[in-house]
């Protein structure tokens, strides 16, 4: 058995489908079909309902899949600490986090922690939101910064995962002004005139609360969506040059917003509550991780 097969497995089911998850695998459709039935021939068992679509686990392969987490989750975590060993970066802390939290909330929080304690030895790594949080999963990272939203459910199992509130934000629905100084796309829109909508791509975690939250409008925004990207820093862009509305992060935007580059939009009906989240396995974790979290539970304690 060889760990590029769980990798497989895990990517199979996320993506469920052959093509994505053997693009993402940097592999062909072909390869990676051979790779995913010789891990069944090992298991024993048939993994995946090809059936349908997208492909499902079968019952076996819901009872391997927490296996497979677990068993790379181990190896890559224990090899990160052995590597940290070989290259004397023992007390290193490691994050993972989106985009959008790595370039405006990330900087300011360790900062406002480093006052207290004194600088610390940290590394983060930047990537969307599913692959954020199979690098936690896969042991990869200490932790793990997450914007989360209260209709949105994050795939890490209470079970195994814990998390601390560490910030809030907003997403507020924003446009460039015109002419006249008022929004350029501004909220509801008509039917005549619908507002151009600049969304997040379906599978960024904001995407799916701002689309929950439309859905759930006694009367729902008259939209025109134009644009897609998972990336808040591109959406944010995009509503500065006039192309339309985007729901962006209030701590992103603040400059904008106080220097009328970019106007609020819509009622307080619109705007989506933000908790920014810290996640780590309930599994003990090398020494300076652990002393970081136990310093924050105890201040986030002496909060409430």
């Amino acid at each position: 058995m060889e760990i590029k097969w769980l990798l497989d497995f895990l990517s199979l089911v996320d993506t469920g489908n052959f093509s994505r998850s053997a693009d993402a695998r940097a592999t062909t459709q072909p390869a990676f079909s051979r790779r995913i039935r010789a891990l069944e021939d090992w298991v024993g068992a048939t993994l995946f309902d090809r059936g349908t679509q997208p492909i499902e686990l079968t019952q076996a392969g819901m009872h391997f899949r927490p296996v497979a987490e677990e068993v790379l989750r181990r190896l890559l975590q224990s090899r990160e600490e052995i590597q940290q060993i070989g290259r004397s970066t023992e007390h290193t802390i490691t994050f993972a986090a989106t985009h959008s939290l790595s370039l405006v909330f990330f900087p300011r929080w360790i900062s406002s922690i480093e006052e207290k304690v004194g600088v610390l030895r940290t590394r983060l790594d930047s990537n969307q939101i599913a692959n954020c949080v199979q690098t936690l999963l896969h042991g990869e990272c200490h932790f793990l910064l997450l914007p989360t939203h209260a209709t949105v459910e994050i795939q890490l199992p209470e079970e195994r995962f814990i998390s601390l509130v560490v910030g809030h934000d907003r997403l507020i629905p924003v446009s460039a002004p015109d002419e006249t100084g008022a929004p350029r796309h501004s909220l509801p829109g008509t039917r005549e005139a619908p507002a151009h909508y600049l969304a997040y791509s379906p599978t960024s975690a904001s995407g799916r609360a701002v689309e929950f939250m439309l859905s759930h409008q006694p009367q729902p925004p008259v939209l025109h969506r134009v644009f897609d990207t998972h990336l808040a820093a591109v959406l944010k862009s995009m509503a500065l040059q006039g192309r339309g509305l985007a729901w962006l992060p209030e701590r992103e935007i603040e400059r904008e917003l106080a220097a009328g580059t970019l106007l609020p939009t819509g009622d307080a009906c619109h705007v989506i509550e933000t908790a920014i989240r810290l996640f780590r396995s309930r599994d003990p974790l090398p020494k300076a991780p652990e002393e970081f979290w136990t310093r924050l539970a105890d201040a986030s304690s002496a909060l409430e």
